[in-house]
Formats: C-alpha cells, structure tokens, sequence
C-alpha cells in the first residue's frame, strides 16, 4: 500500500514543535494540513508547542522539550486528551521524530504517530511541501539518465 492511501480516510492531527525564531509556525501547519488533506485524510486539529529562550536559552531553540516525547509534558498530555476526545486515526508532526518519540506517543495518544518525512512529504526552500513517493523518485531518474 502506498504512503498516500495510508491516509485517505484518516482523522488527523497535526502537530509540531516550534522555536521562538520561526515567524509563522501556523502557516507550516497549514501548508502541511492542506496536503494532507488533498491526500485524503481529515484534518481534525493542530497542536503547537513553543520553544522559548526561557527554556534553557538561545543555543536550545532547536532542541526537542523532551527526548522523549518532543514537546513537554503538559503538551503531550494536552495532545493525548485531545486526540483521545476527537477520536484520532493518526497524529502526524512537523518536526522528524526518532523511534522511542514515536513510541512514547502511541502509547501516551493511543493512536498511531508519524512524522511528515515518513509520509514523503518534505519541506521545499519556498516553505510547500511535496509529495515524493517512488514513481516521482522513478522519474526523475530516467529524466536523469
């Protein structure tokens, strides 16, 4: 099965962790709704947890809030209610999670967890994302050769 029919069908919510330094956290989400979207899923939220230079100051901004879970814990408990409550088929984040995050979160949301770069979906310079899946790898392949 392809990772485009994984989602068709799917409530989902979409999360990220964001440093103080990102401008527009909402609009990533927003890019990242609308493709999930066109991909079929129902986009039933989104969560966005902040990193401040409060919490451990500027060298930090781009670190996790818990290695465990990526956001801190209030916020993934917030996300556990929230995803329990709607009835979520899938949360997926912004940021690249590692396999115990993803584990951690499947089994504090009980529902399955991903990241976008899991889906194929990958930030572009311009701030859109795409869609690769292997015919587009394919593709430009043979445009190559």
């Amino acid at each position: 099965m392809n990772k485009i029919a994984t989602l068709k069908g799917k409530r989902v919510i979409v999360a990220g962790l964001f440093s103080i330094k990102e401008a527009d956290p909402e609009s990533l989400l927003y890019t990242l709704s609308s493709h999930v979207e066109a991909m079929g899923a129902t986009v039933i939220g989104t969560v966005i947890q902040r990193r401040g230079v409060s919490r451990g100051g500027v060298h930090r901004l781009e670190s996790p809030m818990s290695a465990a879970t990526l956001f801190g814990r209030g916020k993934a408990q917030e996300l556990a209610a929230f995803s329990k409550k709607e009835n979520a088929d899938l949360i997926l984040f912004w940021n690249e999670l590692g396999g115990r995050q993803v584990r951690n979160l499947e089994k504090l949301c009980d529902t399955k967890v991903r990241d976008r770069q899991s889906l194929g979906l990958r930030l572009q310079s311009d701030s859109s994302c795409t869609v690769e899946t292997a015919t587009t790898r394919e593709s430009q392949s043979s445009d190559q050769a």
